[in-house]
């Protein structure tokens, strides 16, 4: 994604929105990636059913913890894996979705520079 150079005017509403929402699909993206991974990681590695494997995916990725006891060691190194991506996950999402937002505060601050 290109952003406009501080030498640039500032984009239009109408630009800036269709960015925003870029972004904001992008992000879902990653979200719906990330669930899809730990889904099937807490499933096959962690033995749960679907349902509980999406419940537990979803709360690690939130940052909330996990629901259930895991009891083979593949399913414990699995979560211990996927914490630490989800972690990365959430990050980079926030990032996405902000990076359009304080890139037009800051362009905005910097027009009245006269450089």
């Amino acid at each position: 994604m290109k952003f406009e150079k501080k030498t640039q005017p500032l984009v239009s509403k109408k630009e800036f929105l269709r960015r925003l929402l870029r972004s904001i699909v992008i992000a879902f993206i990653l979200v719906t990636v990330s669930l899809l991974i730990g889904t099937a990681g807490y499933h096959y590695f962690g033995e749960l059913h679907w349902l509980d494997s999406f419940l537990n995916s979803s709360m690690i990725l939130t940052g909330m913890g996990p629901v259930d006891k895991l009891n083979s060691d593949a399913g414990k190194l699995f979560a211990a894996f996927y914490s630490l991506f989800s972690g990365i996950a959430f990050l980079t999402t926030i990032s996405v979705i902000l990076a359009p937002i304080l890139h037009r505060g800051l362009h905005r601050f910097h027009l009245g520079d006269g450089e």
